[in-house]
């Protein structure tokens, strides 16, 4: 008895000791060059822990909507669910981004409330979930969506505040999209496991905890991230003033947008689409269930390598990069329908999550860069509302062809699609870039450059 007590007690302290070794790599991680000082490495500490949270609660909807029904059952929920994840989005750009906008000075508490908001809801959807109470499970889901993004465009809105000398906006927002990834894959299949064990509403029960833990990292972030950029702000910059800011966000701000919603559009599409094409569609020697996890395995890699790379990245130009990345793209869903097959699904799959996670960190620079602080929470409301509805319209049109398009052509037409959207914006920065070349040869020469045209021989 006394041997087994001590093996425990050893069991105890190794662990103990490898959480701590891997809190201390964590920390000097996301501490690193000048992170820590600056506070974006708290606020990344936050970000992951939001992840974390999320993510329980995805598979927690996983376990009740999705997995646990047959195929067509599974195609209707899903729909609805979709349908449902839209409605959020009616208040998060008219409202709740101007709304943030106006909390500049009370920033940290915002991202806090966010998180103990969401604990609550989910201390519901637990109850609801015991019962079967559908009528206070979907609107309290409703409301985690809604705070989940609202805290998005917070963080969004708040990095350029904490961002050190050393790092660029992409490579900041790659590190805290890194960080988030990172706790999401090691807390959805630990989610997953605990759901089996102990249930879905305990789940949801645990997120809440998580969710409190999320408050307590964003009420620590520095006091300078509830500092404006500017003591005042015009008059003009509240109201309708800001919806005229907003409408006039500037053709590179306005291009990366849509080039981005073309690619959420493309990954909620694929995830879809290939999730109930490979649930029913047999790929020999591969089950089903073999497949959908390998689907998994690829878009969650993808989704990480995407990320590296704009963590690694050092371009001033994030706008090239979103371009770049809808061309590499729209190339892979050709290949990909040209050689469509399990192989084929699954690296499309890849590119498809690569596609929006680097796209998303890209277009999150550029706004950070090019849109001021007064209305910089509203813009990236719009930006979350945009790519939220082209991410469930690709879900939707994905459900859709699941029911009898054949892989081929489900990719041909997205490839097609993909291709006219960059066609269209390539030609349209080619016509903005002629008429300004052309003002500029009819700009009127000025009175000293007149003067000395006519004293000269």
């Amino acid at each position: 008895m006394n041997s087994a007590g001590r093996s425990v007690r050893r069991a105890g302290r190794s662990i103990r000791g490898a959480t701590r070794r891997i809190a201390r790599t964590t920390r000097r991680a996301t501490h690193a060059q000048g992170a820590g000082r600056s506070g974006l490495g708290g606020l990344i500490e936050a970000h992951a822990v939001n992840s974390a949270g999320d993510a329980l609660v995805a598979v927690a909807l996983a376990g009740t909507i999705f997995f646990g029904l047959d195929v067509n059952q599974a195609r209707g929920q899903v729909a609805l669910y979709l349908v449902v994840t839209m409605a959020p989005f009616v208040l998060i750009a008219p409202l709740i981004g101007p709304a943030l906008d106006r909390m500049r000075s009370a920033r940290r508490a915002a991202m806090a409330g966010t998180m103990l908001a969401r604990g609550l809801l989910c201390w519901g959807m637990a109850g609801a979930v015991s019962h079967g109470d559908a009528v206070t499970f979907l609107p309290a889901a409703f409301g985690v969506l809604v705070l989940s993004k609202a805290f998005g465009v917070l963080r969004s809105a708040v990095t350029p505040r904490v961002l050190p000398d050393q790092i660029t906006l992409v490579t900041a927002n790659a590190r805290a999209s890194f960080a988030g990834l990172i706790a999401a894959s090691i807390t959805a299949p630990v989610g997953a496991g605990l759901g089996v064990l102990i249930g879905h509403d305990w789940l949801l029960r645990i997120a809440m905890l998580v969710f409190i833990l999320g408050a307590v990292f964003s009420i620590r972030l520095p006091k300078h991230v509830d500092t404006p950029e500017t003591d005042t702000e015009p008059a003009q910059a509240g109201g309708r003033a800001r919806w005229r800011t907003l409408l006039r966000v500037g053709p590179v701000v306005g291009d990366a947008m849509l080039a981005n919603a073309a690619l959420r559009a493309f990954s909620g599409f694929l995830i879809l689409y290939l999730a109930f094409l490979l649930r029913e569609q047999r790929f020999d020697p591969v089950s089903p269930n073999l497949a959908l996890g390998l689907l998994a395995a690829c878009a969650g890699a993808g989704g990480m390598v995407g990320t590296v790379l704009g963590a690694r990245a050092k371009a001033r130009a994030p706008q090239l990069i979103v371009f770049g990345t809808l061309a590499f793209a729209t190339t892979m869903a050709a290949v990909g329908a040209v050689f469509f097959g399990l192989w084929a699904a699954l690296a499309v799959a890849f590119v498809g999550a690569f596609g929006q996670s680097l796209g998303k960190l890209s277009l999150d620079a550029v706004v950070q860069r090019e849109i001021g602080e007064e209305v910089r929470s509203s813009t990236f409301a719009v930006s979350e509302t945009l790519h939220q509805l082209v991410w469930v319209l690709g879900g939707l049109i994905g459900l859709g062809m699941s029911t009898g398009f054949d892989g081929r052509v489900a990719l041909s037409s997205v490839a097609a699609a993909l291709g006219l959207s960059l066609a269209l914006l390539l030609s349209q920065r080619v016509r903005r870039r002629r008429r300004a070349t052309s003002r500029r040869a009819r700009r009127p020469v000025s009175g000293e450059a007149a003067e000395a045209t006519a004293k000269s021989p």
